[in-house]
């Protein structure tokens, strides 16, 4: 199991099964100003990793034609985003789903999607699951589907900022398996599993998204 330094996840206690991430919070704002720049209007969404459920509250509120789908392989974040969900009545979230997205064969059995989206977890996680993670989004979205995977990731080997660094050694040195990933590694490991275009956006506090869509017509 990975372990984790204090610092890379942290949710506090927010009444009944609700849980608060106070990262989550901030850049929910800028995750739903890409969503309306770069998602389908319309279909199926899955949050891969939708931690507390704050963003999936804030994705359904201002992306509505779009039925979402959160996951979580925490039954406790699962329980957080319920919560959420259940005070929020809004119509369109779905249940959360015990996915793990780093197994293979997900795909097959919870797809097709016309968006899948995922924050902030790819540093966390070591480099095969992050492999194994993009492949099966790939297969499990839908013809002319959409991609989007945001956080920090280094940019040609490197970090972009001492805030970067620091909280990669951090990561490193509590698992050697993970920390940030490169850019140019990423468009690689999305081309090889089989999406194009890739675009890289910039975000704000130096982290990136990519948008990768499915050719399939």
């Amino acid at each position: 199991m990975t372990r984790l330094p204090p610092s890379a996840s942290v949710a506090e206690a927010a009444g009944g099964d609700r849980l608060f991430a106070p990262a989550a919070a901030r850049n929910l704002d800028a995750l739903c100003d890409l969503l309306a720049d770069h998602a389908p209007p319309t279909g199926r969404a899955l949050e891969i990793a939708s931690g507390t459920g704050q963003h999936v509250l804030g994705f359904a509120r201002r992306l509505p034609g779009l039925t979402w789908h959160p996951s979580d392989i925490d039954t406790a974040r699962r329980a957080s985003i319920n919560a959420y969900a259940a005070e929020a009545a809004l119509p369109n979230i779905a249940s959360p789903l015990p996915l793990d997205a780093t197994s293979p064969g997900w795909a097959g059995e919870y797809g097709p999607f016309d968006l899948i989206m995922l924050a902030n977890l790819l540093h966390l996680i070591p480099t095969e699951a992050t492999q194994c993670l993009i492949t099966e989004a790939a297969a499990a979205l839908a013809p002319s589907g959409k991609l989007i995977l945001y956080g920090p990731f280094k940019r040609a080997g490197q970090t972009t900022s001492p805030g970067d660094t620091r909280f990669d050694a951090e990561l490193r040195a509590a698992d050697p398996m993970i920390g940030y990933k490169d850019n140019l590694d990423m468009a690689r490991w999305l081309s090889d599993a089989g999406l194009s275009p890739i675009d890289e956006v910039a975000m704000p506090a130096n982290n990136l998204a990519f948008i990768a869509g499915n050719p399939s017509p």
